[in-house]
């Protein structure tokens, strides 16, 4: 233990740590030549090893180790004294600036022969700093091609130049690029141009000069603005400038008179051009992620505009002109300041309605009855304190979220939303409705709001005023007086392409009301929640322009033969009905893509259907079906979902972990005893894994 102390005080005095420092090259090897004569111990032994001849064992390191005990033995051999060089260790570092001619290495030969036979280069995540010069020319017929051709020489015919196509479609996202070259002009055959997830601080002017360019992606630079030419660009429909440094958009933008679709989201934005609106092609603007505080009245004029996203922003208000534009289906305005919604006059065709995480604090009653198509309603964290009773003339409402917001009544006219599944009211001061039923979920409240409904009703107490209840019509013959005139709205019915009368208790509709909704081209027929105990005769005057057919709670007992002459159906829904059977003739219907039978008294899936062989989605829980027949479902190559729950199968044959086509199955609530419950809650794959498993060999 001395020896050792004394070992190691020496070397703290004596040691010149620079010099042992250089005395190991870059590359790990010892030079043996830089250590100052001394001995050093083999790692074999302790024994002193001689390892250069002219070594002074009297000097102060004698008996002290240079190399650590637990170090590699080090190569010997010459060294440079010997008259040999030394051994030049260079190397390239992992992380480094690329070079030009590393670049251009990138586009290899069979890379450049692809792309001449395809029209398509990929060098995506190539790790590029500069685009390859070379690839400027790829629309030149090379040298070899062309003296092959003129001289007659027997060549490969697929790589002769008349056989190769020009380049329309260049990858080069994701990448380091900073710039581009001019000579970008050269590809005036490009069509498409992916430059998204690089470096780029600015674009060539003679990028405009590509004027077959329909598709441009330059998401994820950091551009600040676009070069001018660009705007003259004749073709360009789609258009993403998304994740940059844009602090405006130029008005040069309107010059675009293609362009379908622009992405300017997640930007620094403040405000919109004058002009916006000439943009009238224009299908998707996504402004998300921006300052922007207010919408320029022009845009209403882009007539063709189906989804505006201006999702966190800096908006007080919309234009209250919005109903302009006819065709818009998803509007998404969560995240800003706004405080009032426009009542949507003329936005029939408007499908979902994100308003959360704003300042809302009414819901006008003007926009109930202006949005019937409207299937998704998102108002949660708001400031709203009552819902209007005309909430239910959105008669396709399927998601109402209030979550979050001072709402102390549900009105009961909630009750009559036929379509509604999904009704979310949490964090809501709601003191007429007990907590544990709020906590049910949809179904439960909306019992519970029917069942009130009801009883008002029959008390007298005012539900006459509701505007979507029965008695609003009065008596069963006044409201059949009065039904034809609302039904015959032929603008509404030439505009919507909808036939929609719910919960007004109708056992059957008069057949002039399907013809003149058959001269409108209406294509929509929804009946839900009536009194219909079969399908009106009526109906057949629609079967060839009928795509979807609702008649969900009823009290249909029997389906008519005539349901097979609807030659275009895709979706029906007879759910909670009283059918046992469908028509043999039901399989004669081809296009159809989506049926639900739930909650009927099926006892088994009719033979029919066996024959669906377009079917996608079958909804057929809480009937009172016995047994599978696997073999039939066989015959439904497309069926993807199959919904059983809630009936009375007590054996799940394993052969039906063979229908690999199926990908959502729902077997939860049947008394069979395998799988068990567990295997059911971890979803479609492990229930039919293990099926599969089960299958005798």
């Amino acid at each position: 233990m001395d020896s050792h102390m004394m070992i190691n005080e020496s070397l703290l005095n004596t040691t010149n740590f620079a010099e042992f420092d250089n005395s190991i090259d870059c590359c790990g090897d010892y030079n043996l030549d830089s250590v100052p004569a001394s001995g050093c111990y083999n790692q074999y032994d302790d024994s002193p090893c001689e390892m250069n001849p002219r070594q002074n064992t009297s000097s102060t390191y004698a008996g002290v180790s240079r190399i650590p005990r637990g170090a590699a033995r080090p190569r010997q051999g010459p060294s440079p004294r010997q008259g040999l060089s030394p051994r030049n260790y260079s190397f390239v570092p992992v992380f480094h600036e690329r070079t030009s001619k590393e670049d251009d290495t990138l586009l290899t030969d069979n890379l450049w022969k692809l792309a001449r036979k395809t029209g398509t280069l990929n060098l995506a995540n190539k790790g590029m700093a500069r685009v390859p010069e070379r690839l400027y020319d790829i629309n030149e017929a090379d040298a070899d091609s062309k003296k092959a051709n003129l001289e007659k020489l027997s060549i490969n015919e697929a790589d002769a130049w008349w056989n190769q196509m020009p380049l329309n479609n260049l990858d080069l996202s994701s990448n380091s690029l900073t710039n581009l070259s001019p000579k970008i002009e050269n590809l005036i055959t490009l069509t498409v141009l992916q430059l998204h997830d690089n470096a780029l601080v600015e674009l060539p002017p003679q990028i405009g000069k590509l004027e077959k360019l329909v598709r441009l992606n330059l998401s994820h630079n950091k551009l600040k603005e676009l070069p001018p030419d660009l705007y003259s660009l004749p073709e360009l429909r789609h258009l993403n400038i998304s994740h940059n440094e844009f602090v405006e958009l130029s008005p040069d933008i309107s010059n675009l008179h293609m362009l379908e679709f622009l992405d300017a989201g997640n930007n620094n934005i403040s405000s919109l051009p004058g002009g916006i609106g000439f943009l009238v092609r224009l299908t998707a603007l996504l402004l998300a992620n921006n300052h922007i505080k207010e919408l320029p009245s022009d845009i209403v004029y882009m007539r063709s505009l189906q989804k505006l996203d201006l999702i966190k922003n800096d908006l007080i208000g919309l234009p209250e002109d919005m109903g302009l534009l006819r065709k818009l289906q998803c509007l998404y305005i969560q995240h800003n300041d706004i405080k009032e919604l426009p009542s949507f006059e003329g936005n029939e065709m408007l499908n979902e309605l994100h308003a959360s995480n704003n300042y809302i604090e009414q819901v006008p009653k003007q926009l109930c009855a202006n949005l019937p198509h409207l299937k998704i309603f998102d108002l949660r964290d708001n400031k709203i304190k009552q819902l209007p009773d005309e909430i239910c003339l959105m008669r396709n409402l399927n998601r109402l979220d209030v979550t979050n917001n001072s709402i102390s009544v549900l009105p009961v006219t909630l009750s009559s939303l036929a379509h509604l599944i999904s009704l979310q009211v949490d964090g809501n001061p709601i003191k007429t409705i007990r907590r544990d039923i709020l906590q049910c979920g949809t179904a439960r409240i909306l019992k519970t709001l029917q069942d009130r409904a009801q009883t008002k009703d029959r008390v007298g107490g005012g539900a006459e005023d509701l505007p979507c209840s029965s008695s609003a019509a009065g008596s069963d013959q006044s409201m059949q007086q009065q039904l034809p005139a609302n039904m015959t709205d032929k603008y509404k019915l030439r505009h919507t392409r909808t036939l929609a009368v719910n919960s007004q208790g109708l056992s059957d509709v008069p057949a002039h009301i399907f013809k003149v909704a058959s001269e409108e081209k209406v294509h929509v027929v929804d009946f839900a929640r009536n009194q219909l105990s079969t399908l009106p005769k009526g109906l057949q005057h629609m079967s060839n322009l009928v795509t979807e057919l609702v008649l969900a709670h009823n009290v249909i007992n029997c389906v008519p033969p005539f349901i097979s002459q609807f030659t275009r159906i895709t979706l029906l829904n007879l759910s909670n009905n009283l059918i046992k059977d469908l028509p043999q003739e039901f399989g004669l219907l081809n296009t159809l893509r989506e049926l639900n039978i739930a909650n009927n008294r099926f006892q088994a899936l009719p033979n029919g259907l066996y024959e669906l062989q377009g079917l996608e989605i079958l909804v057929a829980s809480g009937n009172q079906i016995k047994a599978l027949n696997v073999a039939g479902l066989q015959n439904l190559p497309r069926l993807n979902t199959l919904d059983l729950r809630d009936n009375n199968i007590e054996y799940i044959p394993p052969i039906l972990g063979n229908l690999t086509n199926i990908t959502h199955l729902e077997l939860v609530g049947n008394p069979f005893r395998q799988p068990r419950h567990q295997i059911l809650m971890k979803g479609t794959d492990t229930i039919m894994s293990y099926l599969r498993d089960r299958i005798p060999t």
